[in-house]
């Protein structure tokens, strides 16, 4: 009676919650104290309730007996299965007061107020980065560990986040649901259309009252605010840089003193953060998670892969000043900066001969080595370098033709 009255008599002195039943009390207060009583055989993991203790066995056993009738996935509880319908239903209750967006779940609205209110209080002790909630504070540390217990099925690729598991599942299915209303491109994640949308022209309403700068997305203005409003207290005795964190400054300080305290086991190379020798250990695996949904391709890192998307949307923001060619990527315009400055850093060792891109200095010491590690598949020629290969195999072209 009390449940369909709505009566709760029972509160928590700590916070105020109010429940039907003492029992239920007596299992919340458990989250103030700390207490978890039930733990897990297989794993360790602890729980306050046995309820979630039962709940979280059925990742170990596999049982997923709640079933969706409309794409088949199955789901543990009852309750996530819920959750999951309203993402067919489109239903979305949960409104946010300050910018209208809405959830199909109370949790995910809770999360987006905080970018409002800019609340993060779990900080990460390696790198400084803080998160709104500690489940991304764990996410994030495995970026740290290489942990990746999250492997895909069809090709075997691993990742540290469920989440980028299921985006990169959508590779294989095929499975676009996003659809620019402009030109009607699809895409399989809702950050990528949101990106795509930036390259339709006039449609970014909302513009920073600072430096004017315009943005497609309310969400990129307010992450783009903080760029003048944070405080960064640590600068750089050396060059003036400021940074929010005393991490971020001494990983700075690296740049100057050249300190690169993390080596390569395989190769000897030697880093100046954890993050570069973990993304270099990925050329030896061979591990690409980051696809392109255009092309294909695949790429070792995040920051690649955004590169590479301006190769499709035609977008080239970093232009040279001397001559005015545009480039998508500022490490293009750079070493094209250097045919107007004549600099060529490299050097060989073995005659002298200097180069502006340290991969040209590279191909070039295989005139060196004698090594030709590119073959023609029509007359077995090998040559040192992919682009001679690619002019000689024009011959064999030039030459069918002309007996055709």
């Amino acid at each position: 009676m009390r449940a369909n009255m709505g009566d709760k008599p029972h509160s928590c002195e700590v916070c105020g919650y109010s429940f039907a039943w003492k029992s239920n009390l007596l299992s919340h207060i458990k989250t103030h104290t700390g207490e978890k009583p039930y733990s897990c055989e297989v794993c360790g993991s602890s729980f306050a309730r046995k309820s979630t203790l039962l709940d979280h066995m059925k990742r170990h056993t596999g049982d997923k007996p709640h079933s969706c009738e409309v794409c088949g996935f199955s789901f543990a509880r009852k309750t996530t299965l819920l959750h999951h319908i309203k993402t067919h239903t489109g239903d979305k209750p949960y409104s946010c007061e300050v910018c209208g967006s809405s959830f199909a779940q109370k949790s995910n609205l809770s999360s987006h107020v905080k970018t409002h209110t800019g609340e993060k209080l779990y900080f990460c002790e390696v790198c400084g980065s803080s998160f709104a909630w500690k489940s991304n504070l764990l996410s994030h540390m495995k970026t740290h560990t290489g942990e990746k217990s999250h492997s895909c099925e069809v090709c075997g690729s691993s990742f540290a986040q469920k989440s980028n598991l299921f985006t990169h599942i959508k590779t294989h299915t095929g499975e676009k649901p996003h659809t620019c209303e402009v030109c009607g491109s699809s895409f399989a994640q809702k950050s990528t259309l949101l990106r795509h949308m930036e390259t339709h022209p006039g449609d970014k309403p909302h513009s920073c009252e600072i430096c004017g700068s315009c943005f497609a997305q309310k969400s990129t203005l307010l992450s783009h605010m903080k760029e003048h409003l944070e405080d960064k207290p640590h600068a750089c005795e050396v060059c003036g840089s400021s940074f929010k964190w005393k991490s971020k400054l001494l990983s700075h300080m690296k740049t100057h003193t050249g300190d690169k305290p993390y080596s390569c086991e395989v190769c000897d190379l030697f880093f100046k953060w954890k993050s570069g020798l973990l993304s270099h250990m990925k050329k030896h695996t061979g591990e690409k998670p980051h696809f392109c949904e255009v092309c294909g391709f695949s790429f070792i890192q995040k920051s690649t892969l955004l590169d590479h998307m301006k190769t499709h949307t035609g977008e080239k923001p970093h232009s040279c000043e001397v001559c005015g060619s545009s480039f998508a990527q500022k490490s293009n315009l750079l070493t094209h900066i250097k045919t107007h400055t004549g600099e060529k850093p490299h050097s060989c060792e073995v005659c002298g001969c200097s180069f502006a891109q340290k991969a040209n200095l590279l191909s070039h010491m295989k005139t060196h080595t004698g090594e030709k590690p590119h073959s023609c598949e029509e007359c077995g020629s090998s040559f040192a370098q992919k682009s001679t290969l690619l002019s000689h195999r024009k011959k064999h072209e030039t030459t069918f033709f002309f007996y055709t």
